[in-house]
């Protein structure tokens, strides 16, 4: 079978970043889904602060340099996208808008996209559904069901409950890859374990 290419957009400003770690435990849990099917796949994976320079320079000038049209075109040539904002002002960040104001406006259409932020806080989880999601469909792209929003608490003793939404976020990524209607996940078949119920 034609090994599967999922580009992972990243618009974290800082090395590390918590997008940057997130965007990586969500990579890998679709390579592990893919791989359970016995399908080999790429990560391609797009730093957008790395190319922050040639992306103003887009926008000024209309023409990508040839390092930002070679990002450009992995994008659109990827099976998957999955992408990731950190949350200012209660929406994406303007560098990771950026990045998709440049890139030509059917290069989505139709493509597998799995949506995900960061943030200090979870007040701000909302922010995948009005502002990240409007935004991919405008792009006629097609983001999957489940999005997934990590607030600086996720990272401690709940972690097991991000690593629940990453696992289930992959499985929708790599159904809606095959056209598979996704099935929806029992609650039950994965309980929390009853120690992190007490530090939660």
């Amino acid at each position: 079978m034609t090994e599967r290419v999922i580009a992972v957009v990243t618009a974290g400003l800082t090395t590390p970043s918590s997008s940057r770690l997130l965007a990586d435990q969500l990579a890998a849990a679709v390579q592990d889904e893919l791989s359970g099917r016995g399908i080999e796949s790429r990560i391609e994976l797009i730093e957008v602060r790395d190319h922050a320079h040639d992306l103003t320079n887009n926008l000024l000038t209309g023409f990508p340099t040839a390092s930002l049209r070679t990002v450009l075109d992995t994008v659109t040539a990827a099976d998957a996208l999955i992408v990731v904002s950190p949350t200012f002002s209660a929406s994406y960040s303007g560098l990771f808008k950026m990045f998709f104001d440049v890139l030509d406006d059917q290069a989505l259409a139709g493509k597998p996209v799995l949506l995900a932020a960061t943030g200090g806080t979870e007040r701000h989880s909302l922010v995948l559904e009005f502002a990240l999601r409007p935004l991919f469909a405008y792009l006629k792209a097609a983001p999957v069901s489940t999005a997934v929003y990590a607030a600086s608490t996720d990272w401690g003793p709940n972690a097991a409950k991000l690593r629940t939404r990453i696992a289930q976020a992959a499985t929708d990524l790599v159904a809606a890859l095959h056209h598979e209607k996704p099935i929806p996940t029992d609650p039950y078949d994965n309980p929390t374990p009853f120690e992190d119920l007490l530090n939660s």
